[in-house]
């Protein structure tokens, strides 16, 4: 009998990872092989094998649409599990890293960059990286300060990015240049992505996800709340503060290559917790995945819908975010007394 239950359990826990990886490789293929030129799968199959080369499928496949698929997918699952960590840290199903600041920073950070002339991939990543974790450590400290509310720090957090988006602006009216320099940045998108801009961010975020799955069960203990996890033995501010800075990590690096994407870390968090639970072990690689087939689905359906004009992925992400944020409200509200 209980042999028989934890087969349940297990099945329920592996379909659907299985069929969220699924879902990320059809996304990433059909990102790859969809477009104004289009690739076969045998035609994708041989210039992997023969890697690039003369023909124009493999320039096509090896210096476009590879490292832009592979951007679709780290920034994805960066931003997804970035959400993810803030939202079970301050126990509010409304944070995200772009509803808290964090990309706001970061958008100031290379804003600034820019402005100073500094263009290489290593310089641009860190300093969007710093930025962001400069805007998460501004937001829980004004919570702190004011003993705010859960949903307090969530505006708290729109205040300070709007604050950071009016410096942004100054910086980019003063110094022209950086206003071009960035221009895809404050969109979002993966049209200027390379393999120079992709590696350093890439580094980031494969080893903010590794280590966020490590500790798994020690978020789950600070989800709880500070009592119970100090009762745990768990030193509370110690891992909130690594957990938040993890987060920036993965945010910072995220819209260092793929500029602004606004409402991946809200809208796919939410998908996840619906389809296999809120505990940290399940949750966190789920996210990874699905988040990396959702951006790269949204960045395939950006190019094809008005094509040959291509949408950048981040104002589609905004179509689709903005709605959902409200529902999300309209919702907590009904469950208020």
């Amino acid at each position: 009998m209980t042999t028989s239950k934890n087969s349940s359990t297990g099945s329920k826990r592996i379909v659907p990872m299985l069929c969220a990886a699924a879902f990320m490789l059809a996304a990433a293929l059909l990102n790859i092989c969809l477009g104004a030129s289009s690739v076969t799968l045998p035609q994708l199959w041989r210039a992997l094998l023969s890697g690039p080369g003369p023909s124009a499928a493999a320039r096509i496949l090896w210096y476009v649409r590879l490292p832009r698929t592979a951007a679709c997918l780290l920034a994805g699952s960066g931003l997804a599990v970035s959400g993810a960590v803030i939202q079970k840290v301050l126990a509010n199903n409304l944070a995200s890293p772009g509803i808290i600041g964090i990309n706001a920073g970061a958008g100031l950070a290379v804003a600034a960059c820019c402005a100073a002339g500094v263009y290489a991939a290593w310089a641009v990543a860190g300093t969007a990286f710093f930025g962001a974790i400069a805007a998460t450590f501004l937001v829980v400290i004004v919570a702190r300060k004011s003993n705010a509310s859960r949903t307090t720090v969530v505006l708290g957090g729109v205040a300070v990015t709007a604050c950071l988006n009016a410096v942004t602006e100054t910086i980019v009216t003063m110094v022209p240049d950086a206003a071009l320099a960035s221009v895809d940045f404050r969109v979002g998108g993966f049209s200027s992505v390379n393999h120079a801009r992709l590696l350093p961010a890439a580094i980031l975020i494969l080893a903010g996800i590794a280590v966020i799955l490590l500790l798994t069960n020690e978020l789950d203990v600070l989800s709880l709340g500070d009592d119970t996890a100090h009762a745990l033995g768990l030193k509370v501010a110690s891992m909130r503060n690594l957990m938040l800075t993890l987060a920036a990590l993965l945010a910072g690096a995220s819209v260092s290559f793929a500029g602004i994407l606004g409402f991946v870390g809200l809208i796919v968090p939410h998908m996840a917790r619906r389809m296999i639970g809120n505990e940290s072990g399940k949750l966190i690689p789920f996210c990874a995945l699905l988040g990396g087939g959702f951006v790269t689905i949204c960045d395939l359906a950006a190019r094809l819908i008005f094509a040959p004009f291509e949408l950048p992925t981040g104002i589609l992400m905004s179509f689709l975010g903005g709605p959902f944020f409200i529902w999300l409200l309209l919702k907590r509200k009904e469950k208020q007394p």
